[in-house]
């Protein structure tokens, strides 16, 4: 049923470098679904988040304020957001809106949503690799039919988390950047990675034991970003087939960078620098938003 009023999907990814999508530049061939995606409509280049880490990142997209604003500046921040302030579920609710919530419940920044639904993001090297992706669209693929089913436009809201650690993209996408010995003896770059004591035991929860390698975390961290890729993809077909793609404004954003082999701070997102404020900003609605546009400029 075509609805007075656009119905909004934004797909928010944790911890997603631009620079490791194709569409941003990247060598590998990471995003190709999300390239097309791209054609089709807007690409910011130069997009920052307004603070790192998720909460405050979060609070800042689902607000439009930064964190001076909203005065969330951590990751456990206590108490919720100011009841004087309103989010963008809330707004969107009191013009009519259904809006639902995949992947945040429970997180002060993530108020005001009708409906939320939760999957599994977590994982560790025992538990095996984690389809997180398709865990997500195994929770949000029947929330998007009663959406569409309703007289009512919706606002839907999901979080991925494939990007973030534990990176453990299952196959064929844990091989599909790197093809040597991750356990090399003679490789010596893991060495300042484990003897860091901050990251060490969380990293040595979900990394192969004996790994020497830093190059197999990064084709790691770049093989969940395709694997993501490929699975939302679903949810643009599901789009189409209940026939709301172009009646639905789609926005791809992230709430921060992530720091893999710089600055001393390995494979996690600590620090105010380009590698863990630069993210992805596309948003595709036709015949409002132009298609096959790139904006140069500077935003957030």
């Amino acid at each position: 049923m075509s609805k007075s009023k656009p119905n909004i999907v934004l797909i928010a990814i944790d911890s997603l470098l631009a620079d490791h999508m194709s569409c941003y530049g990247y060598e590998r061939q990471t995003t190709p679904f999300i390239d097309r995606f791209a054609q089709d409509g807007t690409l910011f280049e130069r997009t920052y988040s307004a603070h790192i880490p998720t909460t405050s990142a979060y609070a800042s997209m689902l607000t439009g304020l930064d964190c001076f604003g909203t005065q969330v500046v951590a990751l456990r921040h206590k108490g919720g957001l100011r009841q004087d302030m309103k989010t963008l579920p809330e707004m969107l609710r009191d013009e009519g809106y259904n809006t639902t919530c995949v992947g945040f419940t429970g997180n002060p920044s993530s108020r005001g949503f009708d409906t939320y639904l939760d999957y599994q993001a977590w994982g560790s090297w025992e538990e095996g690799r984690l389809p997180k992706a398709q865990y997500l669209n195994d929770v949000t693929l029947p929330e998007l039919d009663r959406l569409c089913d309703e007289d009512k436009p919706f606002f839907l809201f999901l979080r991925h988390m494939d990007p973030h650690a534990p990176y453990l993209p299952p196959a064929p996408f844990e091989r599909m950047f790197y093809h040597g010995d991750e356990t090399d003896p003679e490789n010596k770059s893991m060495e300042p990675v484990l003897a860091f004591k901050p990251f060490r035991d969380f990293l040595a929860s979900w990394l192969p034991a004996g790994i020497s390698d830093k190059d197999y975390v990064i084709a790691q961290y770049d093989g969940a970003i395709a694997y993501m890729d490929a699975c939302i993809q679903s949810i643009f077909t599901a789009l189409e087939a209940r026939g709301v793609m172009d009646e639905t404004i789609v926005v791809l954003n992230g709430d921060h960078g992530e720091t893999l082999y710089d600055h001393d701070c390995f494979f996690d997102h600590h620090g105010i620098y380009d590698v863990t404020l630069h993210v992805p900003l596309i948003i595709r609605y036709p015949g409002k938003v132009p298609a096959g546009q790139r904006v140069a400029g500077f935003n957030q």
